[in-house]
C-alpha cells in the first residue's frame, strides 16, 4: 500500500491518521491479552501447546505511564485462571536479572577445563516460587519499564524478548511473557528497540481513554467526586505538558490513588486541600481546579442535604435553589446522590454475600455432624472454620480471587469464629446446630435490614429525581450509573425497581430511535460520497 493511498484511506475514516489508526485503548489491551493467553496456552489433541513457544511471541505493551497497564494484566490472570509473576525491570541489575557467575570444571577434548556459569535468574526463580505456592503451572511474566534499563542490562532485555531467557535459564513452558514500555517522548532513559526484536514481539500502543477508564472506575469504586468532574471535563483526564516550569502531568494512576485518599480522609472526618491534591494531581492548573470542585462538591452535599433526600425529607428550598442551578451544581448533585445509594448498595451486598458465605458453611457442619455421629459437636466445627481459613489462605496466596471476594470469605470467618465460641463439649449435635443456626438467622435479618434501608433509600431518590429533574438529562445520567454501577447493578438484579424498569426501557426507546436516527445520517453521507465519486 502506498503512503498516498492510506492517506486517502485514513481521510475517508474520519480523518484517522496511521498513528492513531493503530492505537488501542486499555480496555481492548485487556481484552487481547486474554485471548492471547488463551490462544497461547491452548492444547492440541496430544497435549502439546497447538502454537510452539518459539511462535508464541511476548506481548509488547506500549504507552504513557500511569494509564493502568499494571492493572489489566492482574485482572487478566485472574480471568484466564493462570498465575502472575510482575517486575518492573528498572528495580534490578544485571546480576539479578541473569543470574551470578560461577566456575564449574568441564571435561572437554580429553583435558579438564573451568568454564563460566550462571546461577538461576532471580526472576526465573520468582515464576517457579510462584507455581509452587498457587499450584498453577501456567502464568503470565509481565516486566514492566522494558524499554529503561540501564546500558549493561540492555542486551539482556533483548535477548529476553528474543528468546525468552534470562541468561541461561528459559522461561518455562507454559507462561506467556507481556513486557511494557513508556515511549520517548515520557521518558528521557528509553532505549529504542531494534527490527530484529521488533519482529518478535506482538507491539501494542495504548493510549489514554476515559471512557474504557471510566467502566474501570465504577468497577473499584472511585471517588463520586472525581467521576463527576471528568464528566464534566473530560479533557483533563490525561495530560502531559512540558513548559518554563518543567513537566505537569495528570494520570490515571493519579486519579485513583487520589481517590483512595478522599474515602480515607471522609472516614476519618477530614477534608483534602489544594496542597494535598497537586501531590495527586501534578499540574497545577487541573489540581486548582479539581481542588475548587471538590470544596463545592462538599458544600453541595450539605446545603443541599444529601442524606435528608434519601431518608425521604428532602428540604423545600432545595427544589428553588435547583431552578436556577447551572449544570455542573445539578450534575453534582446527581453524583452525592449516587455515592449515598453506592454505599447502601455496598452494604446490602456485603451482607448478601457474607450470608452466602455462612450458609454454605452451615451445609458443611450439617454434612460433618451426619457423617459423624459420635464426634464432639465444638470440634467438628472448629474443623469447619479450619478448613474455610485454610482455603482462604489459598485464595489470597493464587491471586485468583478478588479483593472483595476474599473480604467476604473473612468476614463470613469472623462470624463463624464467633458462633463456634457458643459451643461446647457438652451439647449433643441438634443442640449445636441450633446454636449455630440462631447466629445465622441473626445474619439473615441483618442482610434484610441492609436491604430494606438501600430500597426505601433508592425509593426516596427517585421521588426527589422525579420531582427536581423530571425529563432533564440529569434523569438520564441517574439511570445510566445505576444500570452501569457494579454494586447497584446487583442490587437491581436482585431487588426489583418499577420505576427504574420503567425509565430504563423509555431511555432505551430512546437509544433505538438514536440510532435509527445515526444510520438514516451515515447513509445520506454514503449516498453524496458516491454521487461525487460518481
Amino acid at each position: 500500500i502506498t503512503r498516498n493511498d492510506w492517506a486517502r484511506s485514513g481521510r475517508r475514516a474520519g480523518g484517522m491518521t496511521r498513528k492513531e489508526f493503530l492505537l488501542m485503548n486499555i480496555k481492548r489491551a485487556k481484552e487481547e491479552i486474554e485471548r492471547t493467553v488463551r490462544a497461547y496456552l491452548a492444547k492440541d489433541a496430544l497435549g502439546e501447546y497447538a502454537i510452539p513457544a518459539v511462535r508464541q511471541r511476548p506481548i509488547l505493551l506500549m504507552g504513557p505511564p500511569g494509564i493502568g497497564k499494571t492493572q489489566i494484566l492482574e485482572q487478566a490472570a485472574r480471568e484466564c485462571g493462570v498465575a502472575l509473576v510482575a517486575y518492573t525491570i528498572t528495580h534490578h541489575t544485571r546480576q539479578s536479572a541473569v543470574g551470578l557467575p560461577f566456575i564449574r570444571q568441564k571435561h572437554y577434548g580429553g583435558r579438564d577445563v573451568s568454564v563460566t556459569e550462571y546461577t538461576m535468574s532471580e526472576i526465573i526463580a520468582s515464576i517457579y516460587e510462584k507455581m509452587e505456592a498457587t499450584g498453577l503451572q501456567e502464568g503470565i511474566l509481565f516486566i514492566d519499564e522494558i524499554n529503561c534499563v540501564s546500558e549493561t542490562l540492555a542486551p539482556t532485555m533483548l535477548q529476553f524478548l528474543q528468546c525468552k531467557t534470562f541468561g541461561n535459564q528459559a522461561v518455562p513452558a507454559g507462561w506467556v511473557i507481556v513486557a511494557a514500555g513508556n515511549p520517548p517522548e515520557y521518558n528521557k532513559s528509553v532505549r529504542d528497540f531494534d527490527l530484529v526484536t521488533l519482529d518478535r514481539v506482538r507491539r501494542m500502543d495504548i493510549q489514554p481513554d476515559l471512557p474504557a477508564w471510566r467502566e474501570y472506575a465504577r468497577q473499584v469504586g472511585i471517588h463520586g467526586a472525581i467521576l463527576s468532574y471528568l464528566e464534566l471535563h473530560p479533557q483533563n483526564f490525561y495530560q502531559i505538558n512540558a513548559d518554563v516550569e518543567g513537566t505537569q502531568f495528570v494520570t490515571a494512576r493519579g486519579w485513583e490513588d487520589l481517590s483512595n485518599l478522599l474515602d480515607a480522609y471522609e472516614a476519618l472526618g477530614m477534608q483534602a486541600d489544594e496542597e494535598v491534591i497537586r501531590q495527586y494531581l501534578q499540574h497545577k492548573t487541573i489540581a486548582e481546579d479539581f481542588a475548587a470542585y471538590l470544596d463545592l462538591y462538599y458544600k453541595y452535599r450539605d446545603d443541599y442535604g444529601v442524606e435528608e433526600i434519601l431518608a425521604g425529607k428532602p428540604r423545600p428550598a432545595a427544589f428553588a435553589r435547583l431552578l436556577n442551578a447551572p449544570f455542573d451544581e445539578r450534575l453534582s448533585l446527581v453524583s452525592l446522590l449516587l455515592a449515598g445509594l453506592n454505599a447502601r448498595f455496598a452494604k446490602a451486598r456485603r451482607a448478601d454475600e457474607t450470608t452466602d458465605v455462612c450458609y454454605r458453611q452451615l451445609r458443611s457442619f450439617k454434612r460433618a455432624l451426619n457423617a459423624s455421629p459420635d464426634a464432639d459437636a465444638d470440634v467438628l466445627f472448629r474443623t469447619v472454620c479450619d478448613g474455610q481459613e485454610n482455603a482462604l489462605t489459598a485464595q489470597k496466596t493464587s491471586g485468583q480471587v478478588t479483593a472483595e471476594a476474599c473480604a467476604a470469605q473473612a468476614r463470613a470467618l469472623a462470624l463463624l469464629r464467633g458462633w463456634g465460641q457458643k459451643l461446647d463439649a457438652h451439647m449433643d449435635h441438634e443442640e449445636a446446630f441450633d446454636t449455630v443456626r440462631a447466629g445465622f438467622n441473626a445474619q439473615v435479618r441483618r442482610r434484610e435490614q441492609a436491604v430494606a434501608v438501600a430500597g426505601d433509600a433508592l425509593e426516596a431518590a427517585f421521588d426527589f429525581m422525579e420531582r427536581a429533574f423530571p425529563d432533564g438529562q440529569e434523569m438520564v445520567v441517574f439511570i445510566n450509573e445505576l444500570a452501569l454501577g457494579p454494586d447497584s447493578a446487583a442490587f437491581l438484579a436482585e431487588n426489583e425497581c418499577e420505576r427504574f424498569d420503567i425509565y430504563s426501557k423509555r431511555l432505551l426507546l430512546h437509544e433505538e430511535d438514536d440510532d435509527i436516527l445515526a444510520e438514516l445520517d451515515r447513509d445520506e453521507i454514503r449516498q453524496h460520497e458516491g454521487s461525487a465519486d460518481f
